[in-house]
């Protein structure tokens, strides 16, 4: 992903639950040696559920279309994960570290054009889905 504003639009759903409208702005940002941070925050606005966060730190080994990160999330708390770059998307898996629940997740972020972005994603306790998050992710132009 470039860096820059994005806007994420979608729906979240959880097991035995209908889909809840969510909202939300990620900013990416690259630096030297190709570490790469991405900051989101969600917000559920017809719903009374708290504001989700994601701070992301990673690096991508340079030629390689694998990478690491850390994630530190507000509702998982500290988290490691592995990314691959595949020709027309992103692929992550993540787990929660220290977690007696095994909570673990995955997401694709699958790339319509420079600035569009189809995500799904899901997390896991043990081997049971709890959750799944579907949206679009938009670059902003730059102001």
């Amino acid at each position: 992903m470039e860096a820059g504003r994005w806007t994420l639009q979608g729906t979240w759903l959880e097991r035995n639950g209908v889909p809840i409208p969510i909202k939300g702005r990620t900013l990416v940002g690259w630096g030297r040696d190709n570490w790469f941070t991405m900051v989101t925050k969600m917000v559920f606005p017809a719903s009374e559920r708290d504001e989700v966060t994601f701070q992301y730190r990673g690096h991508l080994d340079g030629g390689e279309r694998q990478y690491t990160f850390v994630l530190q999330h507000s509702q998982l708390g500290r988290v490691e994960g592995e990314g691959w770059i595949a020709p027309e998307s992103i692929v992550q898996r993540y787990w929660v570290l220290g977690d007696r629940q095994r909570r673990s997740g995955f997401e694709t972020l699958h790339r319509l054009n420079d600035n569009l972005y189809y995500l799904s994603s899901g997390i896991m306790a043990g081997h049971h889905l709890i959750s799944t998050m579907e949206a679009t992710l938009e670059r902003q132009a730059n102001e």
